[in-house]
């Protein structure tokens, strides 16, 4: 079983805390990049969020409009 290490950060007036060094290193954060915090069973998890393919998400975004016909309003008014 991997051995569990703590390391700690202060945090300032306005709720913020640093990433300590080895933390970043593990996660391969980088100035810039988004994290998220799950909490599961009273704990907290730090992930790093992936970056967005902003050019796969534009392509995806063209074809979201067929949804967007007077009969698909009708149709799904009360969902």
């Amino acid at each position: 079983m991997a051995r569990r290490k703590s390391l700690v950060s202060r945090v300032t007036k306005k709720y913020q805390a640093t990433i300590p060094q080895e933390v970043r290193k593990v996660l391969k954060i980088a100035q810039g990049d988004c994290v998220a915090f799950e909490i599961e069973s009273g704990q907290v998890i730090l992930k790093k969020v992936p970056s967005l393919d902003w050019n796969y998400l534009n392509a995806v975004a063209e074809t979201l409009g067929e949804w967007e016909s007077a009969a698909d309003e009708e149709a799904y008014s009360d969902l």
